[in-house]
């Protein structure tokens, strides 16, 4: 099974941007669609975006100021955000689900088996 690791949250200004990291060890990264979700304080954890079979898909709160890819020879997949704000305070996580070729809800977090620790980010206003 995939083991995952996220890095690069920390404390930004409103405004500023920001690339999340996910490294996966432990299986064959490419058999994986990927996905970001976060958490704020008492909130559910939400979707952001997705990489599932060779399409990016995003949550509504960050649809069109982030960017997920992947690389598959470094066995990684990234999140980049841009413009961010307060609002985007949150626990960030890696997610990953086995591509078996068969339609998944991406954005529902119970559909991926495999999770990070997590990252914190704090954008702050």
């Amino acid at each position: 099974q995939v083991q995952l690791v996220e890095s690069g949250g920390g404390l930004v200004q409103t405004g500023d941007s920001l690339r999340l990291s996910c490294a996966a060890s432990g299986d064959t990264f490419s058999r994986y669609n990927m996905g970001w979700f976060r958490q704020a304080p008492g909130k559910e954890r939400e979707f952001v975006a997705a990489w599932s079979r060779g399409s990016a898909y995003y949550g509504d709160s960050v649809k069109g100021r982030g960017t997920i890819s992947r690389d598959n020879a470094k066995n990684a997949v990234y999140l980049h955000m841009n413009n961010l704000k307060p609002e985007d305070t949150a626990v960030y996580y890696c997610a990953a689900i086995v591509n078996r070729g068969t339609y998944y809800p991406v954005s529902v977090a119970n559909e991926y088996a495999y999770w990070g620790q997590g990252t914190q980010v704090t954008v702050s206003s």
